[in-house]
């Protein structure tokens, strides 16, 4: 498996566009289901990827979020999958950063499969492992599993990969940054030499191609973007930012969204501190809003999500990891309450909305030292993004107005106002009508926006942007171990004593996966690493400290638990 890739191998004939799934050769089973679910004919990605899977050729696929990615493998693999299976081992493993998107693509793949009774079975720290273990005794055809938690049923013998025709790694980029390379380089040792393997990557860095010349053998390489609107057109996803310095925060982001008016937003947070600080200040704004972060219990987890999905709440506070994945068809709004420290970040979250041909909308709260970042995003990805103004008090009371001008304009169309009639009119022999009138829109207007008087509203200070050479804060990077008496502790950060060192084979990947796999954590925000002969420590943001330490406790690194605290007895 070691061929390097062939630059944009194609099968015969994959040039024709398939304008429906019948076209793509699909068994019955699956177009039956398709067709249940509303879908009439394939995504751009669907048509490139399907047919050279279905012929089990290797394929590295460059897709954003919401091209319909996950139904570009799962209905190959499940076309291909034997017939009449009772037991054995899975026949296809698909590798997930997190336990969110593990549950959401085994759920589409249960979607799919359910005419062929395919057994799919997710597999992710968070979940208690007795069921995981019984399930896979009975026996299974797919496992979706994170790959901390996969490459632990695989030490323990009940992950057995001598049947595995297929290995699927979804958003890999995303995978990488959480530091699970070495994870996933030992899950491929593990699997036969004889498979088809298949790389599916938002962004494609230098090591995403790296992995695939090395795993992948004459794949076919297919490239999709987001559809880009014809000349002339507004984008599907309009994406603008705002200067604001970090004391105005809070109150900038209500009033952005004040004026926006979201049906359902995510707003993204570094912190699961931040996150449940910003949910409280929303909740007294008056929004319907839910916190999502690593220190939630799966339990927890699925009843926001389903309060989301259901429209009883219209705002979700989240940090980067408890949110990859997710799918909400009602989100119209994303909203990066920090600018995003890597523009891959930025490619994953804004993919959030725009998906499925739906517009979006895509807004990030800059303070003004991180401009010089936005302009890199920008260059990184070739899109523009425009530098607005905080909407002003003036422009919050036009605003909502304008929101009960519409309110109003609906209901006179469309409703029953007959039985308000004789109160109008006895009135009116009282009061001229548009006095009547102009009482009328003043109740509406305090009824469909409580909370929404002027008095205690103040004008947001508009910063002025000042370019100056960026500086990333607090952190210059993990580069390997770092020995007692190095350099002193970053400002604002903790260090985390961990009692496994280099005799128990410990690395700094596998200490950085371990945080991010079990915590809300980005692995851009772990600082230094120092690993000695017995122990390890690790610098984290003090603001996330108890939740990496919770973390980490209630998991295992390299198969084993340990003692995890904070470091008191070093300086």
């Amino acid at each position: 498996m070691s061929s390097a890739p062939t630059p944009d191998s194609q099968l015969p004939g994959a040039e024709d566009e398939a304008s429906a799934f019948t076209d793509l050769g699909l068994r019955a089973e699956l177009l039956n289901a398709l067709s249940a679910l509303g879908y009439e004919e394939p995504t751009p990605i669907q048509r490139e990827a399907i047919p050279p899977l279905l012929a089990g050729r290797d394929l590295l696929g460059q897709a954003a979020t919401g091209t319909g990615k996950t139904a570009a493998f799962a209905l190959p693999l499940l076309q291909r999958m034997p017939e009449g299976r009772t037991g054995g081992d899975p026949v296809a493993l698909v590798l997930v950063p997190t336990r969110e998107l593990a549950v959401q693509v085994s759920e589409a793949f249960h979607r799919y499969g359910k005419d062929l009774g395919a057994r799919v079975l997710p597999i992710y720290g968070g979940q208690p492992i007795g069921r995981q273990l019984r399930a896979l005794d009975l026996g299974v055809d797919v496992v979706v599993a994170t790959p901390g938690r996969a490459l632990d049923h695989i030490a323990r013998g009940t992950l057995r990969l001598g049947e595995l025709a297929t290995v699927v790694l979804d958003e890999a980029d995303e995978m990488l940054d959480m530091g699970f390379a070495e994870d996933i380089e030992a899950i491929l040792e593990h699997a036969p030499a004889q498979r088809q393997t298949v790389l599916f990557s938002a962004t494609m860095p230098s090591r995403i191609d790296g992995m695939a010349r090395q795993h992948l053998s004459d794949p076919v390489r297919i490239q999709i973007g987001r559809e880009q609107p014809v000349a002339g057109e507004t984008p599907r996803v309009r994406q603008s930012a705002y200067i604001v310095a970090r004391a105005h925060k809070p109150a900038a982001l209500g009033r952005v969204l004040d004026v926006e008016s979201p049906t359902a937003a995510i707003v993204f947070c570094r912190s699961r501190e931040e996150v449940d600080r910003l949910t409280e200040t929303m909740n007294g704004r008056g929004y319907r809003a839910e916190a999502l972060h690593g220190g939630m219990s799966q339990e927890q987890r699925d009843r926001v999500m389903g309060r989301l999905r259901a429209g009883t709440a219209d705002l979700l506070v989240a940090t980067d990891v408890a949110a990859r994945g997710l799918d909400v068809e009602q989100l119209t709004h994303v909203v990066n309450y920090d600018v995003p420290s890597a523009p891959e970040s930025y490619v994953h979250r804004i993919g959030r909305v725009g998906r499925a041909g739906r517009e979006g909308v895509a807004i990030t709260l800059a303070e003004p030292r991180e401009h010089r970042m936005l302009k890199t995003i920008e260059r990184v990805t070739g899109q523009r993004i425009a530098i607005d103004k905080i909407p002003t008090v003036a422009d919050l009371r036009t605003r909502r107005l304008e929101l009960t001008q519409a309110a109003l304009r609906e209901s006179l169309l469309e409703d029953d106002l007959d039985p308000f009639r004789v109160i109008v009119e006895s009135l009116s022999d009282e009061f001229d009508l548009m006095e009547v009138a102009l009482a009328a829109v003043k109740l509406a207007h305090e009824a469909t926006l409580p909370g929404s008087a002027d008095d205690g509203e103040e004008e947001i200070p508009q910063v002025a942007v000042r370019p100056q050479r960026e500086a990333r804060p607090g952190y210059e990077g993990r580069g390997g171990d770092r020995r007692p008496g190095g350099r002193p502790r970053s400002a604002g950060t903790t260090q985390v004593f961990i009692g496994l060192g280099r005799r128990a084979g410990v690395r700094p990947q596998d200490l950085v996966g371990a945080i991010t796999g079990e915590t809300g954590i980005n692995g851009r925000d772990i600082g230094s690493i120092e690993i000695a002969d017995r122990f390890s420590l690790v610098e984290v943001p003090s603001a996330v400290a108890d939740e990496v330490i919770a973390g980490l406790r209630g998991s295992t690194i390299k198969g084993r638990r340990t003692t995890v605290r904070r470091d008191r007895d070093r300086p």
